[in-house]
């Protein structure tokens, strides 16, 4: 299906130094035996952090996911609330946003499944966001051997 000139693609794009700050977050409680904050969300192995870069942010309208595997598993794609500073402030879990989007693609399928309800109200909630937000952080969680080198993930959005 041919884009739509009115159509606005805007990719999820892993956010490697991110990512790579929360993990070393991760490690350095684990050699001082310490505790995370309360309510803190540390990254696990299967999550990264990738972001949305809003080039337009008025009169955006959801329209779907585009979401390709290159082979069977699951992604999940939660939103966070988190305005990133350059210090790194601690992701905390009340900042991830409800519901996540989660999308899976089954052995032989051709075809990318997502439970439909979940990933268009997510989707309407970055109309939204998208009006007061330059850019826009999610973690996505990989699961049954899915990774960051087997997915392309946007959001299309009516201009």
């Amino acid at each position: 299906m041919a884009a739509d000139a009115s159509e606005l693609k805007l990719p999820l794009v892993q956010d490697v130094q991110l990512t790579n700050c929360m993990r070393l977050r991760v490690q350095s409680l684990q050699q001082k035996n310490e505790r995370p904050q309360d309510g803190e969300k540390l990254l696990r192995p299967n999550e990264y952090i990738y972001r949305v870069d809003f080039v337009r942010q008025h009169n955006l309208r959801f329209l779907r996911w585009d979401i390709q595997l290159e082979k069977e598993g699951k992604v999940t794609v939660t939103g966070t609330s988190q305005h990133w500073t350059p210090d790194l402030t601690n992701l905390m879990s009340r900042q991830l946003l409800e519901p996540a989007g989660i999308f899976w693609k089954k052995p032989e399928a051709s075809e990318v499944e997502c439970n439909e309800a979940d990933a268009l109200e997510f989707g309407e909630r970055l109309n939204e966001l998208a009006k007061i937000r330059k850019v826009m952080y999610f973690l996505l969680s990989f699961t049954e051997g899915l990774e960051p080198a087997h997915i392309e993930c946007s959001i299309v959005f009516k201009a």
